[in-house]
């Protein structure tokens, strides 16, 4: 996969904390720590749009549902979560 370089600028402070984290977490280097932190961020915004969508749709239905028909459900949405963060 093709990188693109980016810069960034941090104070001091923040960068030896950053430094620090690396060192003591296993990281090989800064680069690693941000991209990891970026992955991390983007799958938690991803989980938190998935989780509105899902709320958005509880009590949309005015019928009764049985246990079989939440259970499959819910297997679709797992489902689709999955996909989304692949």
């Amino acid at each position: 996969m093709a990188t693109q370089m980016i810069t960034l600028k941090l104070e001091k402070k923040f960068l030896k904390e950053a430094d620090q984290i690396v060192k003591e977490n296993g990281y090989q280097n800064r680069t690693e720590l941000i991209r990891n932190a970026l992955r991390e961020k983007v799958d938690e915004i991803k989980l938190k749009k998935a989780m509105r969508e899902i709320a958005h749709l509880k009590g949309a239905s005015k019928r009764k549902t049985t246990e079989e028909e939440y259970e499959r459900v819910r297997e679709e949405v797992a489902q689709e979560i999955c996909r989304k963060f692949k």
